[in-house]
């Protein structure tokens, strides 16, 4: 498959944006095409997308089209679903949508063939006896009134993935039971939840794949200590690992675990056991039906031709904004409060899976691949960083994520905060030229508009699976790898070396700055 920049759709893409899309104006768009609204807008499974503020039209989105077909979008899609070693530094499939999968994958059509895979049975058959095991210990754990702490220890994707779903669907939550998150190795974090707790009443759920990640296990057996020295008696239910080093865990003290796969990315684990204390807070019943949710979106990916697929349409507007408009970010604003740590999850999401400077082959990139994505819930956002956005010298592509029924019943609150969404996106749109110097608003800045009729389980499941496709999009276009993640290793081989040094005092070979600091800080 030819790399992007070899294709005819690149060429012409960039001739096309040279000679008339850098100078579009999405007011005039609008104002002269009635039918922009209803080509730019999409209702998805759960999800409804209008995307007719950006900074593209029919011409820039047929030829992004194009090079999607170039670039054999559909064919890498099909060649994850069916479980092909796509991440191919690491040589493993990529089937975290198997997770999720409602029938048997022998069963389950992609691109309009029948899937006649054993091997991808198999799995799911495994997927579906940990999950039944998994969702029976949640229950347990819901109906011990004893247990009134659950917290959940792990970095990266066994952290922002559980963290952000337990808080968006903390309506559905059970009663009983508070959740407390420890990633960070800073002492503090762990000292701070640890000081309102009792052993007899928290449960630790220690989630590492591999039981070494330092972290991790750093606050594991801190956690331990301080249950033992606090008069806990029992490690064994008081702990239990999402892990697939049963001896490591075992050795641990702990006797419940549930394993996952390598072919599961950490930042796509939600769905599996790392997902626990999503269960134990929701029910089987609701993890369930997030799980449908994403399954949904998945068909929808599959099958929905390119012209009609969202997370198709959302990557390939990545890929127009980054490397033909040169937009360096994107800010992603919730008009939820559940949602709040939604845009933390995404930065790893989008920026691990996608902050890559060379193709599948090694060979280095000519063009920039990942955003920056980041952001903070509205109308907080109003009052910290919208000024940048409207009135900045860099454009930045904003996405608002607003939810149509609310779960509480304090109904002026809704109205003003639907109100202010609607009002952020179409100011940013029209701007304000009647008025010179620090009050003018140059307009024309781009943005994105996401409705959920409720946020629900499943239409929960179904925006993270929507987030997840468009990144793989926006990835196989790219032509990198999207599932590795190299550059989060080599400063924590770094640490282990500069951690002996702070104990003593060696600055031997190191630069003059590191040295500097590290004599300052012991």
């Amino acid at each position: 498959m030819p790399r992007c920049d070899h294709t005819a759709a690149w060429a012409q893409l960039r001739s096309y944006y040279e000679q008339k899309a850098q100078h579009f104006d999405a007011r005039d768009a609008l104002r002269t095409d009635s039918q922009r609204v209803a080509k730019l807008s999409q209702a998805a499974p759960h999800v409804f997308a209008d995307l007719s503020k950006n900074h593209i039209d029919d011409s820039s989105q047929a030829l992004l089209m194009q090079l999607a077909r170039e670039c054999g979008l559909q064919a890498q899609r099909d060649a994850m679903f069916n479980g092909a070693p796509i991440n191919l530094t690491e040589k493993r499939a990529v089937q975290h949508t198997l997770l999720r999968q409602k029938q048997a994958p022998d069963q389950w059509n992609v691109a309009g063939e029948a899937i006649d895979n054993v091997a991808n049975h198999a799995k799911w058959d495994e997927v579906r006896s940990v999950r039944a095991a998994m969702l029976a210990y949640a229950q347990q754990v819901r109906e011990d009134r004893q247990i009134t702490d659950v917290v959940n220890i792990g970095i990266g994707g066994s952290d922002l993935g559980p963290q952000m779903a337990v808080l968006a669907l903390q309506e559905f939550a059970t009663t009983g039971k508070r959740f407390h998150f420890v990633s960070n190795v800073d002492g503090h974090e762990l000292a701070h939840t640890l000081k309102d707790l009792k052993p007899e009443s928290t449960l630790f759920l220690i989630a590492s794949k591999t039981f070494t990640t330092i972290e991790t296990m750093t606050n594991a057996r801190s956690a331990k200590a301080w249950f033992l020295a606090q008069g806990g008696t029992d490690t064994a239910r008081h702990f239990a690992a999402l892990t697939t080093n049963v001896t490591a865990a075992k050795d641990f003290g702990i006797s419940t675990t549930f394993g996952f796969w390598d072919w599961v990315g950490g930042r796509y684990s939600l769905w599996s056991a790392i997902g626990l204390p999503i269960a134990i807070a929701i029910g089987a019943q609701g993890f369930e039906q997030m799980l449908s949710g994403a399954a949904d979106m998945d068909a929808h990916f599959a099958s929905a031709p390119l012209e009609q697929n969202l997370p198709v349409r959302l990557g390939l507007l990545d890929v127009w904004y980054r490397n033909f408009h040169g937009y360096g970010s994107r800010c992603v604003a919730p008009y939820h409060a559940a949602l709040r740590r939604l845009p933390a999850y995404l930065q790893q999401l989008e920026m691990e899976s996608n902050g890559k400077r060379v193709d599948k082959d090694g060979a280095a990139l000519g063009y920039a691949t990942s955003p920056v994505v980041w952001g903070e819930p509205g109308t907080n956002g109003q009052h910290a960083f919208f000024q940048m956005l409207h009135q900045g010298t860099e454009v930045i592509p904003l996405e608002f994520i607003a939810v149509k029924t609310p779960s509480h019943s304090l109904t002026p609150h809704h109205a003003l905060l639907l109100a202010n969404a609607l009002a952020q996106a179409q100011a940013l749109l029209q701007g304000q030229s009647d008025a010179g110097g620090h009050k003018h608003f140059p307009g024309n800045r781009p943005s994105s508009f996401f409705v959920l009729e409720r946020l629900t389980p499943e239409s929960f499941g179904a925006l993270i699976a929507l987030y997840e496709h468009r990144v793989f999009v926006s990835g196989a276009v790219w032509g990198i790898n999207s599932f590795d993640q190299f550059g989060v290793e080599l400063g924590k081989v770094l640490a282990k070396d500069i951690e002996a040094r702070l104990a003593s005092g060696d600055a031997q070979g190191l630069d003059a700055s590191t040295a500097a600091l590290l004599a300052r800080l012991r």
